[in-house]
């Protein structure tokens, strides 16, 4: 098994035919039943890896050729945010009662819980998306909620691609909420990401970055 790039919460590795994932961090085991479940009912509704096997700390899937989106980003950001856009549309209509056992109102969609290129592999040829990953903090939400994270990711880690992201919005179809709205649902992200940390190592390196994040956002402007 070969570790996989790109992993910033729990540990992957692969083999070529299957991806191991390994669940660190606080509610490990609740991230994993969660993920585990989801994933099985998405299967034939979205382009989703297939699950292989399952045990304490461990979800095994199988292995979909892609590259992540944002290793392709700089170079066709036009391309990799349509598809973005595109996928995120598929995921919001799918059927809430996919997660009729998670937490969230019955009214909701469908939220990845962070969704962006980073959790996208896509056919570097025709940019489709081959499948979307890492879901175990999906919930029933607004959608907002990942219509504003894939926003923040671009603008903070690939500022360079920022003046591409009305296709994302357009490609996603739709009214687009207001910058204020995007903007507070970027930092209320942000801020349970340094809870998170702050659950995993209190006032450790991941807090002090996510409250560095935290001012930075604040003071974007649209």
């Amino acid at each position: 098994m070969r570790p996989l790039r790109h992993g910033y919460t729990n540990r992957t590795a692969t083999d070529g035919a299957v991806v191991v994932k390994s669940y660190e961090g606080p509610g490990a085991e609740l991230r994993l039943r969660d993920e585990h479940l989801l994933l099985e009912r998405l299967g034939g509704q979205l382009p989703v890896p297939p699950v292989r096997a399952v045990d304490a700390r461990t979800l095994t899937l199988g292995f979909v050729a892609g590259v992540p989106g944002q290793e392709l980003l700089e170079d066709r950001p036009a391309a990799v945010l349509t598809s973005c856009g595109e996928v995120l549309h598929r995921i919001h209509a799918t059927p809430p009662d996919v997660l009729a056992d998670g937490d969230g109102t019955a009214d909701g969609v469908l939220v990845h819980g962070d969704f962006g290129p980073q959790n996208l592999l896509l056919d570097p040829g025709t940019f489709a998306v081959t499948a979307v990953v890492d879901w175990e903090f999906a919930h029933l939400g607004d959608p907002v909620e990942d219509l504003a994270w894939c926003e923040w990711i671009v603008r903070m880690h690939h500022p360079r691609c920022r003046p591409e992201l009305p296709r994302f919005f357009r490609a996603y179809g739709g009214e687009v909420p207001p910058w204020p709205v995007r903007k507070s649902a970027m930092l209320a992200r942000c801020e349970e990401l340094r809870r998170f940390c702050d659950r995993w190592e209190p006032h450790g390196p991941g807090v002090r970055q996510w409250r560095e994040r935290i001012e930075v956002t604040a003071g974007w402007r649209e």
